[in-house]
């Protein structure tokens, strides 16, 4: 038995043991949850049309022939917030190739997003899937979530959550898409 806990009870030093085991698997999964993961697949992604911050609606299906980087957003979220200059960046050096990104906002109330748009421009296309269908066609786990789309339609990596260093990832994966 432990230093530790030599001199209690053998149910007392069960029931401690049970809750250190429990507190460890917690912080685990809190750490792990802390990174972002990262899923390479194939297959054609979910069509949608959802209503636009500039008006109109957007249609994936109508961005066939770009490679398109869905990433599923929200004003309460601290890494998204985060992201979100990196990702203006990223279209601003690939949209003359053929890449666009749309950006889902997940938030009930659009004028959130709006306000968190004021701090932080982007060019790229807005979109508001404010009762969360979008986000249950692609089983968005995990805020941020993205997902790469090749110019054939089909989803080729999906990453859920950020860390720094994650636009790179994106980065290299548009790249490898442009040139197929």
């Amino acid at each position: 038995m432990p230093l530790f806990i030599k001199n209690i009870d053998p149910k007392t030093s069960t029931k401690l043991c049970r809750r250190l085991e429990l507190a460890v698997v917690c912080i685990v999964l809190f750490l792990t949850s802390m990174n972002s993961l990262a899923v390479n697949t194939k297959g054609p992604a979910p069509d949608f049309t959802l209503a636009s911050k500039e008006g109109g609606n957007v249609r994936l299906q109508e961005q066939l022939g770009n490679v398109v980087l869905i990433n599923f957003w929200a004003s309460w979220c601290g890494p998204c917030r985060e992201e979100l200059p990196y990702l203006e960046e990223l279209q601003q050096e690939y949209a003359d190739l053929g890449f666009t990104i749309l950006a889902v906002n997940v938030d009930e109330d659009p004028s959130k997003a709006n306000i968190l748009l004021n701090d932080i421009a982007v060019s790229f296309p807005v979109l508001f899937d404010v009762n969360d269908n979008v986000s249950k066609l692609y089983d968005v786990q995990a805020m941020p979530t993205t997902v790469i789309v090749d110019r054939d339609g089909n989803q080729r990596l999906v990453h859920y959550g950020y860390k720094s260093g994650d636009e790179v990832k994106y980065k290299q994966a548009v790249k490898a898409l442009l040139r197929e």
